[in-house]
Order: C-alpha cells, then structure tokens, then sequence
C-alpha cells in the first residue's frame, strides 16, 4: 500500500522537478531530513510530516500559482488534491508562512482557510526547511536567513517579512534541537 508520503513525494516531483530543478533539490533535501526527524512525532503522525516536507514548496510551480504566495497557492492545490486539511494546513503555515502573508495582504485569507498548529509535526517541517539550503545543503539557521537575505536582497518582501519571523524561527529551530538531544537515535 502506497503511502501519502510517498504519493505527495511523486507529485512534488512531477510538479518541480523539471521546471524548477534548484527548488526540486531543496524540497528532496527537506523531505530526507524530515524522514529522519518524524522520530519526534506520534507514530500516527510520522506519515503527514514527510508528506507536508515533499509538498512545502509545491506551490512554486507555475501550473499551480495563483495568489504568487507559494505558501497559500500550494495549500490549496494540496488540499483540492485529496492531501487531507492537516497536510495542507502545514503547508499554508510552514517556516512563518503568515509573516509573508501579511507583508502580501492575504494574511487574513491564510489564517481563515487553515489552522496553523504549533506541534512537534509543525516544528520538524520548519526545521528541515529552514536548515537546509535553496540546493539541498545542510545549513544551520544562521546561514540559511543569511542566504536568504543575499538571494533576495534588503528590500524585497521576502527579506522583510524574514526579519519579522526570525525570532519565532529561531525558538522553534531550538525547541526541534533540544527534542532531538533529548532522544536517542
């Protein structure tokens, strides 16, 4: 039997990969860490966090685009396609997704079309994203907004938006690090 990871890892490849290969890298990358870090979840939810870890950044894909918030336009698309509402909300909210939201003008469309969680299922998607870098590579939160502020540079929304999540970024990439300490592997 077919798992939803595995479904939701087929589609973002058919979504991604060819169009948007360095996205496509990023997203494979995220999706390993949170096979490694599903550890921290209930055995029930291990399955939704690699399934919301492939579908994060599906909204990037021009076929899906429609608000040009990769965060909304992909929540939708995955819950339209039968994800169910959690792994879609995950992917509406995933890395301080409402921050840019709101420096978009669809902050209240996100908050009021899916719940945001705060869980060990939302702090590992988060973690993986924010420690791995745009080609897959490993990088500690310093260097991936570090990155992220060059790629975009200092006054584009994505950087500004940033600037605001970084605190709440950084407790949750701490609270992931200290469950992790706090397990043996």
């Amino acid at each position: 039997m077919r798992t939803r990871a595995y479904h939701a890892a087929e589609v973002a490849e058919r979504q991604l990969a060819v169009v948007l290969p360095r996205r496509w890298r990023h997203v494979r990358a995220v999706a390993a860490k949170a096979r490694r870090l599903k550890r921290l979840t209930l055995p029930e939810d291990q399955d939704l966090v690699v399934a919301a870890a492939w579908l994060h950044d599906v909204g990037y894909a021009p076929r899906i685009v429609d608000t040009g918030f990769h965060a909304l336009d992909g929540a939708r698309w995955v819950q339209r396609h039968g994800f169910g509402d959690r792994v879609a909300a995950l992917v509406a909210h995933h890395s301080c997704a409402l921050y840019e939201a709101d420096e978009r003008g669809l902050g209240q469309a996100l908050a009021d079309e899916f719940p945001r969680e705060e869980t060990a299922i939302s702090d590992a998607l988060w973690y993986a994203d924010m420690t791995t870098g745009p080609d897959g590579q490993e990088l500690t939160v310093d260097e991936r907004l570090a990155e992220i502020r060059q790629r975009y540079g200092p006054d584009d929304v994505v950087t500004r938006f940033w600037q605001k999540a970084e605190p709440m970024l950084r407790e949750v990439v701490d609270r992931t690090q200290r469950r992790l300490s706090a397990q043996p592997m």
